[in-house]
């Protein structure tokens, strides 16, 4: 393999996961490297939806709906025929992945802070994927990283379900997934928002990431929460978008990068890199040791509740992801419906 700046990403032991769900893609860059897992969100299913649909979805889907008598109008029946979108476009990465990958598909963020209706989402996905020939040590479920959907996440994991808490950008968040169970936590490196043409002129491109992102020393210092304290979460930062932003997240060392087809491609071809530029960096770990040891989980998260609206910036980049998921899933309902409408008549 040539020694491209991908494949020195890998050598340094972070495994590399491609956060889409376009299979095109993912064939075409597993040419030259191996990905570990797959990981999506509402947005990512919204692109590719409009994308595949007439090729790869619309007949399994139309079936469906007629097999099973949906009502496409309701909630439930909409989100049903949602649920089956985002298993078929997973089941078509799974085949590019690590034979111990697994596809992670993310709940509603209109049930965000609902633990019961996110357990019962993510049992429902399971059970798709199931019916799907996907078993569940292939799945795992992201998560939004509230308190009521943390509870939900460890409730999951003690049933044999695995999770990733997402939507996450803080010490706290993360320690309350650890003590949840999570197989993962995603911290965000940059915002949902700057993803977006309504967002993206908020994006800051930093001539130093690992040094000048406000978000490297806080995921520097989860990392080295976990290792100290040998928690078994593995941290897979995400919202990447720069090829200098992956080598800066590198040197962090988390276990797991989930990185876009269009970085991944960049990556793919960009020369090597000197030991010096992807050396493990050091930073200062950015709270107080009390903070990474309180128990966020008692009391129906009682800390986690107190310790988020303490933090401002943390609150606000909750909020906008669950909207701007919600948004997107909102524009796939809308786009189902139509087009079921449309061959119903």
């Amino acid at each position: 393999m040539a020694n491209t700046l991908l494949s020195q990403i890998q050598a340094l032991g972070v495994l590399v996961d491609i956060d889409s769900m376009d299979a095109k893609a993912a064939e075409s860059l597993s040419v030259s490297t191996t990905f570990h897992s797959m990981t999506s969100n509402q947005a990512i299913v919204n692109g590719q939806l409009q994308v595949q649909w007439d090729v790869n979805l619309e007949p399994l889907v139309s079936q469906y709906v007629q097999d099973a008598a949906i009502d496409i109008s309701t909630e439930d029946g909409i989100l049903k025929v949602l649920d089956l979108v985002t298993v078929l476009l997973a089941s078509k990465v799974i085949p590019y992945l690590d034979k111990t990958g697994r596809v992670l598909v993310q709940t509603s963020p209109r049930i965000a802070y609902d633990k019961d209706a996110t357990v019962a989402h993510a049992k429902a996905l399971i059970s798709v994927f199931g019916k799907h020939g996907i078993s569940r040590d292939r799945v795992c479920i992201k998560i939004p990283a509230t308190p009521e959907s943390i509870l939900a996440c460890k409730e999951l994991e003690e049933s044999g379900i695995r999770t990733l808490a997402t939507c996450l950008f803080s010490v706290p968040q993360a320690m309350a997934a650890s003590q949840a169970g999570c197989l993962y936590i995603a911290p965000y490196f940059n915002e949902l928002r700057v993803h977006f043409p309504e967002g993206s002129s908020s994006y800051i491109e930093y001539s130093d990431p690992v040094r000048q992102h406000p978000m490297s020393p806080i995921i520097y210092s989860i990392i080295q929460a976990f290792k100290e304290r040998q928690i078994s979460t593995a941290v897979m930062p995400a919202s990447i978008i720069t090829v200098d932003e992956a080598v800066a997240l590198a040197r962090l060392r988390p276990h797991h990068l989930t990185i876009s087809d269009r970085v991944l491609a960049l990556l793919a071809v960009a020369p090597g890199r000197s030991d010096d530029e992807l050396a493990a960096v050091t930073l200062k770990v950015i709270e107080e040791k009390s903070v990474f040891d309180v128990d966020y989980l008692s009391n129906n998260a009682a800390a986690l509740q107190v310790a988020l609206p303490k933090d401002a910036e943390t609150s606000r980049k909750i909020k906008e992801a669950l909207e701007i998921f919600g948004r997107q899933e909102e524009e796939s309902i809308q786009f189902l419906r139509k087009a079921l409408s449309t061959n119903e008549a």
